[in-house]
């Protein structure tokens, strides 16, 4: 049977899922999406994300591709099935794909946002780390510089990741840009391992409380170290924010509407 394949941008909050791929006995943003479609298409559908958020992980544009026996408009796609998803859900776009498409093999690069709260939060608690001390803003962007380029992040990744994997990364860019109370965080690169990028939210938070230097950092990066795993930060705070594919651009940091 011919398939027709769909481009999906989508964001999502994560605070009641177990991330997004689909697993035996828990709520996942894949198969929440998969069960909304299939009932508003009528047919099977397979549809792959071009990252894995883990649990409580945000996205504000997660992409997916979505493969479906049925031909259909992409805008009334988008409006039938997200009529049935939960409202922590979004499509935000589709498109008609090339069948060769595949979201996550054609990525080139991918950017996340982590937000840190300088004060108790009523409103946004869910999708910030709240720091009670005083953090040194000075001090954090020369740690952070510390990780861009290409390094072995074997101690910023979980003891789970797929021992056939690679550890090595290349990180493109961190940024870091004060919003009042805000501190919103940007790190993209080519790919990263689960829990990369809350460690080193984590570790350079550390820096920030004076508790590191940037020569602590290299020195976790030459040689493999458990001390980021102690101060992995809460995944309240991180956002998937782009999937970049050839020509993409990043958009201008800003922190999502449900903080404005």
């Amino acid at each position: 049977m011919p398939m027709t394949k769909y481009k999906l941008i989508l964001e999502y909050d994560g605070t009641h899922y177990r991330g997004w791929q689909t697993q035996k006995n828990a709520r996942s943003v894949q198969d929440t999406l998969m069960t909304a479609a299939e009932k508003f298409l009528g047919a099977p559908v397979n549809i792959q994300g071009a990252g894995r958020t883990d649990a409580g992980v945000h996205a504000l544009a997660q992409t997916a591709h979505m493969e479906s026996p049925r031909k259909i408009h992409p805008e009334t796609l988008r409006v039938g099935i997200n009529d049935l998803l939960p409202a922590n859900i979004n499509i935000l776009s589709i498109e008609n794909a090339p069948l060769l498409f595949h979201a996550r093999h054609h990525a080139v690069s991918r950017s996340y946002l982590y937000l840190i709260s300088r004060r108790r939060t009523a409103f946004g608690k869910r999708y910030v780390w709240w720091v009670k001390d005083k953090l040194d803003c000075g001090k954090m962007k020369p740690a952070l510089n510390v990780f861009q380029g290409f390094h072995d992040f074997a101690s910023f990744a979980d003891k789970r990741t797929d021992k056939d994997s690679s550890t090595k990364v290349q990180v493109d860019g961190l940024w870091l840009k004060e919003f009042d109370d805000l501190i919103a965080i940007r790190i993209a690169g080519s790919h990263f391992l689960w829990k990369m990028v809350r460690r080193i939210i984590g570790v350079t938070v550390e820096v920030a409380r004076g508790h590191f230097t940037g020569r602590d950092i290299e020195k976790m990066l030459q040689s493999y170290s458990d001390i980021p795993a102690r101060f992995t930060a809460p995944p309240s705070g991180l956002f998937l924010e782009k999937v970049l594919y050839e020509g993409d651009s990043l958009p201008p940091m800003k922190p999502p509407i449900c903080l404005f």
